[in-house]
């Protein structure tokens, strides 16, 4: 039997955003196609509009964060929204307080959307059905970033990005380089680029950061396994670059930084084996000479900084999906 999403109501309309994973390519293409217009709101002298006039619009952050934080809370308040922002450090949750109880606290202050970061994965999930069995599905439930699990808007907003660049995603090929083993940026990453149809989406780092399962991380998914990077970024159409991951590594999986950056840095020597229009991302934070060399980082392939900007976009266009759905019937 088919387990029902929890990110869609009745009709398929999304009502919470928590992992690309389940989200049809028409879904994908849905919030892209949203976020076109939004890029264009802050060329304008007036960068307001009024699509969540009177919302509250709740950020959650129990890890630390300055792009995804600051680019949600840009996004709500050019939507009109009423921001909030929840200092864990000085908040109950601090004093031991349940995710749970303060939910419950934040959703009585009428609450009608959450986005959340938390190092457990499955927090943002365990939130939405704690709403939906409290009867309270008008409240919408974003995922910032869940442990090792998932970051659907970053996903996205590097979706948007490609395809700003490259048009079509079903003509390319995908580097994603890195420690893709504790990367949610990468599971998103690489659920995105096979719903919208990429045909290589090559994996590119040594054999301890990647996932042993990588293979058959997504199902019918076209993933290569790349351990050398010379093989991983040889006619690649888009250089992925992760940062490795050192807060969630247990024990020793490199031998030094140094030895990494030799091997799997991206310098301009190494990027010369892409195409030659092919575009450098990033979702930071960079670590400038471990997975990538400043002059690549700086030079003119690189959209890292247009990344953050579309980031604004695309989250402006979740939220006001969200906004504009209803959670009845789930």
């Amino acid at each position: 039997m088919k387990t029902a999403n929890p990110q869609l109501n009745e009709h398929g309309e999304l009502i919470h955003l928590l992992s690309i994973e389940g989200l049809s390519r028409d879904i994908l293409h849905a919030i892209l196609d949203r976020a076109a217009p939004f890029t264009a709101v802050a060329e304008r002298e007036v960068k307001k509009v009024p699509l969540l006039r009177g919302k509250s619009v709740f950020n959650l952050f129990f890890e630390n964060s300055t792009r995804t934080r600051t680019t949600f809370e840009i996004a709500a308040k050019r939507l009109s929204a009423d921001v909030i922002n929840l200092n864990i450090n000085t908040s109950s949750a601090a004093k031991g307080e349940s995710l749970l109880d303060t939910v419950d606290n934040l959703a009585a202050m009428q609450a009608d959307m959450f986005v959340v970061r938390h190092a457990a994965s499955g927090a943002p999930y365990l939130i939405a059905q704690h709403l939906a069995a409290t009867g309270r599905n008008h409240i919408h439930v974003v995922n910032a970033g869940d442990g090792r699990h998932s970051h659907p808007t970053q996903g996205l907003l590097d979706m948007y990005t490609i395809r700003h660049y490259k048009r079509d995603f079903t003509q390319l090929t995908v580097a994603v380089v890195g420690d893709i083993l504790h990367s949610r940026v990468a599971r998103s990453q690489l659920h995105a680029l096979s719903t919208l149809g990429v045909p290589e989406i090559r994996l590119v780092g040594p054999q301890t950061l990647l996932p042993t399962y990588a293979a058959q991380m997504i199902e019918n998914a076209p993933l290569r396994v790349c351990h050398d990077i010379s093989e991983g970024l040889r006619g690649a159409d888009v250089v992925m670059t992760l940062r490795l991951q050192n807060e969630r590594m247990n024990g020793a999986l490199l031998p030094s930084t140094q030895e990494y950056f030799k091997s799997y840095g991206l310098t301009p020597e190494k990027l010369a084996l892409a195409k030659p229009d092919a575009i450098v991302m990033h979702p930071g934070p960079m670590n400038r000479g471990v997975e990538i060399d400043s002059s690549v980082a700086d030079g003119c392939q690189a959209v890292i900084l247009p990344q953050v900007t579309f980031g604004i976009a695309v989250r402006m266009a979740v939220m006001s999906m969200l906004a504009g759905t209803s959670g009845a019937g789930q």
